[in-house]
């Protein structure tokens, strides 16, 4: 019988979260492929597409011992997010969405923070967005908030065991990331950090960002 061969301790988990974007799909796990820091796994996350995006990833599947492929019904982010969590080795746990991209030191500068401040057990922030746009606010449902003023949940970037303290995400409709910061604050230390702007941020037509602000346009 063959070993398998993976390393069960990766230093990062990532995890990717995706429904019915397989378009977006190879952009995505190619960014993750190429970074510069190579030490980590790669959970895809499937929340019931209806698309071909198991054909996209099983071709990676087939090449790299280090990504894993999970599939569920259609349960939203937040289930998701928390589906990969508990699936997960790593030391450190983060995220990308499907529709998003890492620049190739993306891992490496998020990790060199953590271990220069190693009293820290969150970080968000350093996304390069190509263009500005408003979100509802968490806080406050019938205003809106600049996107960089807001927790961006796949800009996450933690310790493990701060993940599993805090039972991941809250399964709620709409800013779960702005939840699981605050909750985080409390008993946790958080950074906002907005350099290096590695991650880069896409909003296609259908995120939910996008559908909870035409929601609350046509309700006004």
């Amino acid at each position: 019988m063959p070993s398998i061969n993976f390393d069960p301790k990766p230093t990062i988990s990532i995890i990717l979260c995706t429904y019915n974007r397989a378009k977006y799909l190879n952009d995505c796990i190619n960014s993750v492929l190429q970074q510069t820091f190579q030490d980590f796994e790669l959970i895809v996350v499937d929340d019931g597409s209806q698309d071909h995006t198991f054909e996209i990833v099983n071709s990676y599947l087939q090449k790299f011992n280090n990504i894993r492929y999970l599939k569920h019904q259609n349960r939203k982010a937040a289930y998701a997010r928390n589906a990969g969590i508990q699936a997960s080795f790593g030391n450190y746990i983060t995220f990308i969405d499907s529709d998003d991209t890492y620049k190739p030191h993306h891992l490496e500068s998020r990790l060199e923070f953590m271990q220069a401040n190693p009293e820290i057990d969150l970080i968000e922030g350093g996304c390069e967005i190509e263009e500005e746009f408003s979100v509802p606010d968490y806080f406050q449902p019938d205003q809106t908030i600049n996107i960089r003023e807001c927790a961006v949940g796949a800009t996450f970037f933690g310790k493990r065991p701060m993940f599993f303290e805090l039972k991941g995400f809250n399964n709620i409709p709409y800013g779960e990331d702005a939840d699981l910061w605050e909750r985080a604050e409390k008993i946790f230390k958080t950074h906002k950090i907005k350099e290096p702007e590695t991650y880069i941020y896409t909003r296609v037509e259908d995120s939910t960002t996008k559908i909870f602000l035409d929601k609350m346009s046509s309700s006004n």
